[in-house]
């Protein structure tokens, strides 16, 4: 299963990182995907800290409940507020269907930084083995700060 696991972790991010340039006219981003794996398995990825570590980051703190930390530490080590994702948090928790949090911009970017854009994933089998995903990422402001982000 760790196996398994790791693979289709490795396609999870090839695909969403491969779905970010397609921004719309209305400053969303968004992709659907259909995934070779059980919704339950698609879910522990982005709600256990196991999952997210499998595919996304080396470092987070999850506290799985809606106002709950969600915090993806792409650089660990780095002194706290420059981790990565500090100090986000859920704002929806459906088990295996919906998870909304918070988002901030890199620490290079401080204008960015100190607002939260919003991350919507949800979850729909399709039919008995594959998940439907549909990632959406908005509530970006305008300007050229939020265009560098």
């Amino acid at each position: 299963m760790k196996v398994r696991m790791r693979a289709l972790a490795g396609l999870l991010a090839a695909a969403v990182i491969a779905a970010l340039p397609a921004i719309s006219s209305d400053r969303i981003l968004r992709t659907t995907l259909v995934l070779d794996a059980p919704v339950a398995t698609v879910w522990a990825l982005w709600t256990t800290e196991d999952g997210i570590k499998s595919w996304l980051s080396p470092g987070c703190r999850i506290e799985p409940r809606v106002d709950g930390a969600y915090e993806i530490w792409l650089n660990p080590a780095a002194p706290a507020g420059e981790r990565g994702a500090d100090g986000m948090r859920i704002l929806a928790f459906e088990p295996s269907k919906r998870l909304a949090f918070t988002w901030n911009a890199p620490p290079s970017q401080p204008y960015v930084r100190a607002q939260r854009s919003v991350v919507d994933v949800r979850l729909a089998p399709e039919g008995d083995r594959k998940t439907r995903l549909v990632f959406t990422h908005g509530s970006w402001g305008d300007g050229p700060e939020w265009d560098a982000a």
